[in-house]
Formats: C-alpha cells, sequence, structure tokens
C-alpha cells in the first residue's frame, strides 16, 4: 500500500504532454502560488496544473491558466479559447495563441 501512495506522488508530481504536443517547448511558471507546467507548440499551449489544490481554490485556474500559457509564449492568449478533454477541469487545458 505504501509503495502505491508514494507511486501516485511521484506520477502526479511529473508533467508530461499529450502525443500532439510532443517536441513542444516546455516552461515551468508559477503564478499566485500555483505551478503550472506550459507545453508550447506553433500556436497552441498546453498547460498542466502542478500540485493538489481544494476544490474551493479551483476557482481561480482557468484564468491563470491563460495567463501562463501568455508568459510561457510571449503570445497572447486568445480569450475563451480554453478547452479541456475533461469539462470543467482544472488539471490540464489547451489554450489557442495569437503570435
Amino acid at each position: 500500500m505504501r509503495l502505491m501512495i508514494l507511486s501516485l506522488l511521484i506520477l502526479a508530481s511529473c508533467a508530461s504532454p499529450a502525443p500532439q504536443f510532443f517536441g513542444a517547448t516546455k516552461h515551468e511558471v508559477e503564478l499566485e502560488g500555483i505551478r503550472f507546467a506550459v507545453f508550447v507548440k506553433e500556436t497552441e499551449a498546453e498547460v498542466i496544473r502542478l500540485g493538489y489544490l481544494s476544490r474551493k481554490n479551483r476557482v481561480r485556474v482557468p484564468d491563470l491558466m491563460m495567463q501562463a500559457a501568455a508568459q510561457a509564449s510571449g503570445c497572447r492568449a486568445i480569450p475563451n479559447s480554453l478547452t479541456s478533454r475533461i469539462p470543467r477541469d482544472t488539471g490540464e487545458g489547451r489554450v489557442d495563441l495569437d503570435c
């Protein structure tokens, strides 16, 4: 049981991109105490929130993901372009960029 918990903690601390972002440039960004891994490829970014947040603290994450994508890429994050493979998921998202 302890080994399983340790394995989950180790995996949770890693961030790897979706296959569409293999070869993308990885950036690490911290905003308001929340860490993100941002993978930038052409005019799109995949943003992965690192670490655990309680449900009430997740409310601000979508806006921070947009900011993280813009900061990492140096491009403007297109408003309302944030999407996720899982609706309302704050663990990962994709942002369209205007470069």
